[in-house]
């Protein structure tokens, strides 16, 4: 019984990618394998987990303050990591009180790694395009300027054409009722924003501008798109 439990611990660590140490302790426990059997099966985990990773995607998207983006993304199924930075301006590295002055021509945004196989690229501009106004120009909300500007950062030709094209299905079905002026154009250099900017809802819920202002979105989120969410 004991090395059933062992093999459980094993089959765990595997599929999460952590250290070749414990599957070689689990195996060694049972007495089923030899050293070399041991570092094949640890280095065939290792090129499993390295596949998955490269089968990833990226996603830049702007829609206003990035801390109301990014805690929308932070719950999409099949996304694996949001970031919050800047793209799109002039000079580099920024630091968040230069572009808040507007004339960086840096839009706040997020950056997504995804699992294509969970969670295509048309989801996420689903989620994207329903989750803020997309038809007032560099503005959302109270946050006025162009660093707030509505855009896709696309980062290949897959993902233009996409992009472009439901922009104009949507334009053509009358979903809103004035024309979107999201920014199609082509990712530039990322810069990931200060530590401070990272996970901000998740650890400042309570802050004013989370309270009244990011949770009442993530509520409509949640409820209408339910079905994409993180167990």
């Amino acid at each position: 019984m004991l090395c059933d439990q062992h093999i459980s611990i094993m089959i765990v660590t595997v599929k999460n990618g952590l250290t070749s140490l414990l599957l070689g302790l689990a195996l060694t426990a049972c007495g089923q394998s030899t050293p070399k059997e041991q570092e094949t099966a640890a280095t065939k985990a290792m090129d499993e987990n390295t596949d998955n990773m490269d089968n990833l995607e990226v996603a830049t998207f702007g829609a206003g303050c990035f801390w109301c983006v990014e805690a929308i993304f932070q719950e999409v199924q099949g996304v694996k990591k949001v970031e919050s930075g800047y793209m799109g301006g002039t000079i580099k590295n920024p630091s968040y009180k230069e572009v808040c002055t507007g004339r960086t021509g840096h839009a706040e945004v997020v950056q997504i790694t995804f699992d294509p196989v969970e969670v295509g690229f048309e989801e996420l501009l689903e989620i994207f395009w329903q989750t803020h106004d997309p038809t007032t120009l560099n503005r959302q909300g109270a946050d006025v300027g162009t660093q707030y500007r509505s855009a896709v950062f696309y980062h290949n030709n897959a993902q233009r054409e996409k992009a472009e094209f439901y922009k104009q299905k949507l334009d053509e079905s009358g979903a809103f009722s004035n024309p979107i002026v999201t920014e199609i154009s082509p990712a530039s250099a990322f810069y990931v924003a200060e530590d401070y900017h990272q996970n901000y809802f998740n650890e400042n819920g309570d802050q004013p501008y989370c309270a009244m202002v990011i949770r009442p979105k993530m509520e409509k989120f949640k409820k209408a798109f339910k079905e994409k969410l993180k167990h």
